[in-house]
């Protein structure tokens, strides 16, 4: 974990190495000045000599300048050391989660990666920030002061160390049973940041369904878990300021009595009005210094649970990755499924497709049909490897899918997903997605071919029309639309489109199919879907049923042959026909 952390701090290294050493370089002038003082008192102030006092007084005043001097740097490079850590941490992580397979992704819910991007980030950015301040600072002050105390006087000095000792071992019990609870709290975070996303944006069918009252509740509860927890920290760490107190009180008043005997018993001459001065300014110097590090004791615990989930999502590696010599070249959208099984739990759990075994011609249009849980969308991720099969091989254009550039692989699959995703920017940023590079001229002739560029010549502003977050500004139509033409701007090879035209009539549906056969011949087209409508001039149609092929062929061959197709082109040409729907039901 350290290690992985240590990675982050590239380039504020320097800065980060500077930080305790102008730390350092402030407690030695701190530690100058009680032994000044000292000088005053006995050399000055009691035999009345005015140069001691102004001479020694000057010093004390270079050296009070020196001390802030350095303090006020040492506090500038820490905080741009910290806030560059997190910046690299936050820059780590988002590159890191741009490199996760589908697989990899499954381990963490969304709430999880923004906790861990937010809160947990700035947790570690605030203790990284008393380490190089506060725990080099107290510990230098604390050690100083001990050696100074000793050079004045062992007996006195002895109730420091054993002061230090005992506030140490309570530090250390505090810490030990905050920390589980901490741990515990950040995982409530995720929880309750989830609530959140999810409420904000399905805020409409919330309102819709008059559940403001549930979601409250909800987020009540997630909050309240959170609360509970830190509560239950923080009463841990409350015990911390009492025993400091009473460690602090209980030093000053055994240096005080046992300093002012020995002033009386010598006669001020092995230890002097002075040297007890000293001593008192030693004490809140070492108990200050046992203060600071408690707090840093306090800020490490709260940030050991945000520090492992987040190393552990720099750690991740994806499952997905270029063998030593790629494929940089793809040379057809040929497909070829060699007994391919497949499950996300990568052998361990039920397979979702089972000894699928088919082949593909470049070209060719597939239509792709099946009950809800047939593993369709399971089916085609795997083209454009999202995910890696179980056993048997998936090749593409005569190779391997894991013989390629994933980059190279991905350029030439286009896939428009069962979830429709726009983003925030104009129509033509979110085309342009397919193709940066793309004119406005490629831009309308996909659109068209996609059978969008009537509405969207019919918005006030055009292409330059600006789609709020989630495409929330247009209808599932329009946005399924949208998506086909950002995919076919990259000019694919191969062509996916998962259930993509549920949202569009069966007119609309019928001119995308006639423009995409004419238009891109060359394309292998694969079309999951719902309706036959959407199928039926395929070159041919794979049925699957429960992970398994259980017809592949034409129209006309699978109706005269395979009994789900009869049956489902049944239900839908008489008005029914639902894969779902049981006999008799």
């Amino acid at each position: 974990m350290l290690k992985t952390l240590g990675r982050e701090t590239k380039g504020f290294r320097l800065v980060s190495v500077l930080t305790p050493i102008l730390m350092i370089a402030e407690v030695i002038m701190e530690m100058i000045i009680p032994k000044l003082m000292a000088s005053i008192i006995d050399n000055g102030v009691t035999p009345g000599n005015m140069q001691v006092i102004y001479i020694v007084g000057a010093q004390m005043i270079v050296a009070a300048l020196f001390g802030l001097l350095f303090g006020i740097l040492g506090a500038v490079l820490g905080s741009h050391a910290a806030t560059g850590f997190a910046r690299n941490l936050r820059r780590g992580m988002f590159k890191n989660i741009q490199t996760f397979s589908f697989a990899n992704i499954d381990k963490y819910s969304t709430a999880g990666l923004v906790t861990r991007m937010t809160t947990d980030v700035t947790n570690i950015q605030n203790a990284y920030q008393m380490l190089l301040r506060m725990s080099i600072r107290a510990p230098a002050s604390m050690i100083v002061a001990l050696i100074m105390s000793y050079t004045i006087n062992r007996q006195l000095a002895n109730i420091y160390l054993i002061a230090v000792i005992l506030l140490g071992c309570v530090l250390v019990y505090i810490m030990t049973h905050a920390t589980r609870y901490f741990t515990e709290a950040f995982r409530k975070y995720d929880d309750l940041n989830e609530s959140v996303q999810e409420n904000v944006s399905a805020i409409r069918v919330v309102k819709a369904y008059v559940r403001e009252k549930f979601e409250s509740e909800k987020f009540r509860k997630a909050s309240e878990n959170v609360r509970n927890l830190l509560m239950r920290a923080e009463l841990i760490i409350a015990w911390n300021a009492p025993f400091m107190q009473l460690t602090v009180y209980s030093c000053i008043l055994l240096i005080s009595w046992m300093g002012a005997r020995l002033i009386v018993s010598s006669g001020a001459t092995t230890f002097t009005t002075g040297d007890l001065m000293s001593m008192l300014s030693y004490c809140m110097n070492i108990l200050m210094s046992l203060m600071m590090l408690s707090m840093v004791f306090v800020m490490i615990t709260m940030s050991a649970a945000s520090a492992k989930r987040v190393a552990e999502v720099l750690d991740e590696k994806s499952d997905l990755t270029n063998g030593e010599n790629p494929v940089m070249d793809v040379k057809d959208g040929s497909v070829k499924f060699d007994h391919v099984s497949f499950s996300y739990r990568q052998g361990k759990g039920k397979p979702v497709l089972q000894d699928i075994d088919l082949h593909i011609e470049a070209g060719q249009t597939i239509g792709i049909l099946g009950g809800t849980g047939s593993a369709k969308s399971s089916l085609v991720n795997l083209i454009s490897r999202l995910y890696d099969v179980s056993e048997g091989s998936v090749r593409v254009g005569g190779h391997d899918v894991r013989e390629y550039d994933l980059t190279t692989l991905r350029d030439e699959v286009a896939v428009v997903l069962q979830k429709n995703v726009l983003f925030s920017g104009t129509i033509l940023e979110n085309l342009r997605w397919g193709n940066a590079e793309a004119t406005q001229e490629e831009c309308e002739r996909v659109c068209r071919l996609a059978c969008a560029d009537d509405f969207i010549q019919a918005m006030p502003q055009g292409y330059e029309t600006y789609i709020e977050q989630g495409g929330t500004n247009v209808s599932g139509g329009q946005k399924q639309r949208l998506c086909i033409a950002r995919a076919l701007l990259k000019k694919p090879k191969i062509l996916i489109l998962d259930d993509s035209t549920s949202a569009v009539d069966t007119a609309t549906d019928a001119r995308i199919r006639k423009a995409l056969r004419e238009e891109i011949p060359n394309t292998t087209k694969i079309i999951i879907a719902q309706r036959i409508s959407s199928v039926q001039d395929a070159d041919r149609i794979l049925v699957l049923d429960e992970g398994r092929v259980n017809g592949f062929g034409t129209h006309e061959q699978l109706l005269a042959s395979n009994r789900i197709y009869q049956e489902v082109y049944q239900g839908q040409t008489q008005g029914g026909g639902d894969f779902d729907e049981k006999e008799g039901a």
